[in-house]
This record gives C-alpha cells, sequence and structure tokens, in this order.
C-alpha cells in the first residue's frame, strides 16, 4: 500500500476536489430539504466521466478498475456532500454483480447505458422486510418456468428505487434453502408485474431516492438471470466487501468535511475573550476527530490495496467500514458540540452532517454485523 498518490490519482483527485466544491457542496443543503433526486449534480458529473469512471472501458467506462483510486475519488466527491456523492457513485453498485458474473452479453446490455453524459441509473435490491443483516433469508421467489422464471415478492430500502431503470434483484429459486438457492436476476423498470411503493422519508441523506418495490408475477427470460442458479449470493458478498470498503472512503469524506468546518469555526468564535480553540475541552475533542478519521482513512487504503492485490480482504473491509462510520459518525458529533446552540439551527450545516452520518453505522451492514465479521474471520468455526 502506497501513501503516495500517483500522478494519474492526483489529477483524478483534483477533479473530483474541485467539482465537489463547485457544483455540490453549494446545493446539499436544497436538495436535503427538498428532498429532490440531485439530477442537476449527477448529470454535471456524467459529462466528467465521474458517474462511471470505475465501469470496464470496452462498455463506455472510464477502466479505472483498482479500488484505492475509486476509494479517493469518493472520499472527494462525499466531502463535498455525502447523498450526493453516494448518488453519483451508484452505478457501480448494480454493475460490479454484472461485470462479476454475467455474461459478456448482458455486461454488454446493462453497461454502457450506465456510461457517458446523462446515463441510465442501476439499483440493487437485497434488503426485505424479514431479512435485512441475514442476506441468506431472503424469501423473494424466483420459481422457474419454460423459457424462464416468475418473480414474486418484495424488497424495502431500495436506494434509486422510483428513478432506476434497471434493478439487480436477488432472490431464490429454492425457498428454505438460504444461501444456497440465492440468484440474481436484472429486472427492468417497464417489465410487468414490477411496481414501486411510496417513497420513505429518512432522517439523513433524503435526496437519495429509497422505496419498496414489489414483484407480482414478473415473468424474466432465462437471459435475466446473472450468474447460474444458487451463485448470486457468493457475488453479493463479494460486492458487498467492496462496497464497504468504498463506503470507508466516503465516510472519511464526510468525517473530513464536519472536521475542517469546526475547526475553522473553533478559530473565529470567542467565548471568556479568547478564540473557544484555546479550550482544551474544544481542541482536544477535535483532535480526536482527526486522529479517528485518519486511522479509518488508512484501514479502507489497507482494506483496497488487498482487494487490488487479489487477496482475501473480507474482515479488513468490515473494520475499515466500522472504524469508518463511527469516525464519521464521531466528527459530526464533535462538530456539533463545538458550535453549541447554533448546531441545533438547520442555518448551519452540523446538524444535516450528524443525520447524513446516523445511515452510514446502518447500510450495508450495522456496526453489529461489521463486528460479527471480524470475530469470526478471528475465531473461525471448525
Amino acid at each position: 500500500m502506497s501513501v503516495t498518490p500517483s500522478d494519474i490519482q492526483e489529477e483524478l483527485v483534483a477533479l473530483a476536489r474541485s467539482f465537489a466544491e463547485k457544483e455540490i457542496r453549494p446545493v446539499a443543503a436544497h436538495y436535503d430539504e427538498t428532498e429532490e433526486t440531485p439530477w442537476e449534480p449527477f448529470n454535471k458529473a456524467s459529462e466528467l466521466g465521474l458517474t462511471s469512471y470505475d465501469l470496464p472501458e470496452e462498455f463506455g467506462g472510464g477502466g479505472i478498475t483498482d479500488l484505492s483510486t475509486a476509494c479517493l475519488i469518493h472520499e472527494e466527491l462525499t466531502y463535498g456532500d455525502a447523498p450526493i456523492g453516494n448518488f453519483i457513485g451508484s452505478a457501480s453498485f448494480f454493475a460490479g454483480v454484472i461485470v462479476e458474473l454475467g455474461t459478456e452479453a448482458q455486461k454488454a446490455r446493462w453497461v454502457p447505458p450506465l456510461c457517458g453524459p446523462n446515463p441510465k441509473l442501476g439499483a440493487l435490491a437485497t434488503t426485505e422486510p424479514e431479512a435485512g443483516s441475514d442476506a441468506s433469508a431472503i424469501t423473494t421467489h424466483a420459481k422457474p418456468v419454460e423459457g424462464g422464471y416468475l418473480l414474486n415478492g418484495s424488497k424495502t430500502w431500495i436506494s434509486n428505487a422510483g428513478v432506476a431503470e434497471y434493478y439487480l434483484v436477488f432472490a431464490t429459486v429454492a425457498p428454505g434453502t438460504r444461501s444456497k438457492g440465492i440468484t440474481a436476476f436484472v429486472v427492468e423498470a417497464g417489465d410487468e408485474g414490477f411496481s414501486v411503493g411510496n417513497k420513505l422519508h429518512k432522517l439523513g441523506q433524503r435526496c437519495i431516492p429509497t422505496h419498496e418495490i414489489f414483484f407480482q408475477d414478473v415473468f424474466l427470460p432465462e437471459d435475466r438471470r446473472i450468474g447460474g442458479e444458487g451463485k448470486g449470493f457468493s457475488g453479493l458478498m463479494k460486492k458487498f466487501d467492496e462496497s464497504r470498503v468504498l463506503l470507508a472512503a466516503g465516510e472519511v469524506g464526510m468525517g473530513r468535511a464536519s472536521l475542517d468546518y469546526a475547526v475553522e469555526y473553533a478559530k473565529e468564535r470567542k467565548a471568556f475573550g479568547s478564540a473557544i480553540h484555546t479550550n482544551q475541552a474544544v481542541s482536544f475533542r477535535l483532535v480526536d476527530a482527526r486522529m479517528k478519521i485518519d486511522q479509518a482513512r488508512l484501514m479502507a487504503h489497507h482494506a483496497a490495496a488487498l482487494a487490488d492485490a487479489g487477496k482475501p480482504f473480507s474482515a479488513e473491509a468490515a473494520m475499515a467500514k466500522l472504524a469508518a462510520s463511527e469516525a464519521c459518525w464521531f466528527s459530526a458529533w464533535a462538530c456539533c458540540q463545538t458550535l453549541g446552540g447554533y448546531a441545533y439551527s438547520r442555518e448551519y450545516p452540523a446538524e444535516k452532517w450528524l443525520r447524513d452520518a446516523k445511515l452510514e453505522e446502518l447500510w450495508e451492514g450495522t456496526s453489529d454485523i461489521m463486528r460479527l465479521i471480524i470475530s469470526r474471520d478471528m475465531f473461525p468455526r471448525v
């Protein structure tokens, strides 16, 4: 693992940083307040290749295949704003499993529309009302029929639902067999029997559209199946490992944003005749935030380096995500404590950072699940 970015990485970081400062940060409060889908910054990002830089070059993407570079870019985008940054980077969540498990024809069908200016969106559909942390408990059923499958069931907390054109849906082809039956399928927005429920209104990261989705006898031809029957769970777990590393990098960006704001405020705000940073209760709290953020960044890049080298990294991904999400939350909390009463006002960004940060400890595996993954790595079953 190198702590010195290459020339190409520095150029990409500079591009993402400039975009975040000019196009994301100024509109973040608007999209949080209105809960509108952030199409304008998304489409501007697509013109620069920031929505598809990590998709294969042969299908129209930027060809950035290493997770280390993706972490550097994503940190800068979320420094501008977490939900907008996550929305901009959402294409790989749908496309990753297709690139990993799909045929060349399937890749050529569903990856190119995600690339270029004003691309279409994809969504990853895993979570169900009774299957969140335990992904192997999925009950959405793809029943084999002549020429394909009939899909029935529902999903919840699906990011990009309602605006996505394509949905990568994980369903079981053999109910009762848990992970052994889980298989991946592509559902398209216009498929008969597919519907989108009401929008779920969230505490934070509110501009990412989130809905329930429903399947009632949705017929899927065999070419909609991605990978073999029962192969979906392993592909999903690999994608989760990668996405947790990327989320950790994004959480570092979020933590940096709130810390930088708090530091500048502590320099300017005076109490008892001096800038408040001269009070160790203030400065030491921000020191702790900086330390936690820097530690999380190193853990994220360590996990990314293992992934790029083709080595096992599941435990390291979980550790990075756990450390970064908690560092992100701590930094947002420290920012609020530094601003005092002003942090409780929506005229200041501190309360938004706190709301946005909470999601990071919940999605792609809660903090408890991350600890479970790490403990199983430490104490493997015989």
